[in-house]
């Protein structure tokens, strides 16, 4: 299956993507990531600006595993509840779309997600276009 994910964080923006790419690809060999894009952030009172990613790889797992991995890899990052409530995203990776099946269709519709499936569209993505 092709999986596409988004990775976010606001807080040591930067660093943490860094350490995600690095776990996301000792987890799936062969991952490929756009480059990274700084947005403001939406629907937040903390103005601090988010870095963004888009990343797509295969994989035999299902949508279930994947997604448990990602919240494990947000988990081993440090991300806590309460820093979410104080809006501090040390980390945030979500499973964006499988195979053609879009599960954060807010998130999907975003400009600089498309425009990252658009990036790494080499025939691995195009199953979700």
């Amino acid at each position: 299956m092709v999986y596409i994910v988004g990775i976010g964080s606001n807080e040591q923006r930067h660093a943490h993507l860094a350490w995600a790419r690095r776990r996301l690809a000792d987890l799936f060999p062969g991952i490929r990531f756009s480059h990274e894009v700084d947005t403001p952030p939406l629907r937040m009172n903390r103005k601090s600006l988010f870095a963004n990613q888009v990343a797509c790889f295969e994989s035999e797992m299902g949508a279930a595993e994947v997604i448990s991995c990602l919240k494990g890899i947000e988990r081993e990052a440090g991300s806590t509840r309460q820093e979410r409530a104080d809006e501090i995203i040390r980390l945030d990776v979500d499973l964006l779309a499988c195979d053609g099946r879009v599960y954060k269709p807010d998130d999907w519709s975003r400009v600089y997600v498309q425009e990252g499936v658009h990036e790494l569209d080499a025939g691995l993505c195009q199953k979700n276009r």
